[in-house]
């Protein structure tokens, strides 16, 4: 639209884990800047100032903090965009708090490390869970990317997955809560690993046409023994 300010994207996106262009959207934004939410990706994964975006957002709070002891948020961006935006973050008040800040630059020194080894535990479970007979689809960029961009846009398909249960929304609600391992909550990206059910919790208020499939839960995954995590997933997956 003409009157467009800002296009913003998330890729991988949450959670699907559908991977978006970031450099054939930044072509088609031309002019009007672009946004790109990095929370799940990580700047470890992907750097989207490099595709052509002009502004990289962070949920702090996940990965780069990674151990669901701060809240916080961060933006990167370019000199002339950072004169503005700190003017409006000082106005505002959104300034973080110095035991924040110390708890950023602890989670900073591992970052690449968890990101890492939980990327790895992320692919063991995905395969696990393709071949288990009460999954009938699992979302993770290492398993299906027509487009190639886990390789040319990103340097790893990440931690966090997706899967469909049989049985809809009741079975996968069911599954959830019979985790015993691995703790239902909502975050993503710290050292435990976290199952939910996005269309009863996160994405509740989302409208129909855009919620995700009753079945789906979305896991984040951890730096537990991916065997432990199986065998969890394995007892909680034969209640449904």
């Amino acid at each position: 639209r003409p009157d467009t300010a800002l296009v913003i994207a998330e890729t991988p996106a949450n959670p699907t884990l559908d991977l978006i262009d970031i450099a054939a959207l930044a072509r088609a934004a031309g002019n009007v800047p672009l946004l790109v939410d990095n929370t799940v990706a990580t700047p470890v994964l992907q750097q989207p100032t490099r595709h052509g975006a002009r502004l990289v957002l962070h949920s702090a709070t996940k990965s780069i903090g990674g151990h669901g002891d701060v809240l916080a948020g961060a933006l990167a961006c370019d000199t002339d965009w950072a004169v503005q935006l700190r003017q409006v973050r000082a106005l505002t008040g959104a300034i973080l708090h110095p035991l924040g800040a110390y708890l950023l630059h602890r989670g900073l020194q591992t970052l690449p490390v968890r990101v890492r080894a939980q990327q790895a535990g992320a692919e063991k479970l995905a395969a696990w869970l393709s071949d288990h007979p009460a999954v009938t689809r699992v979302h993770h960029p290492g398993l299906d990317d027509p487009a190639g961009l886990v390789g040319r846009q990103m340097s790893g398909p990440g931690s966090l997955l997706a899967f469909e249960v049989r049985g809809g929304a009741t079975a996968a609600a069911t599954v959830a809560g019979a985790c015993r391992l691995i703790t239902h909550a909502v975050s993503l990206g710290g050292v435990d690993t976290l199952i939910q059910h996005p269309a009863s919790l996160t994405h509740r208020p989302v409208e129909q046409h855009a919620k995700p499939d009753g079945g789906l839960l979305r896991l984040s995954v951890g730096l537990e023994d991916p065997e432990d995590l199986c065998a969890d997933l394995a007892q909680a997956l034969a209640t449904s």
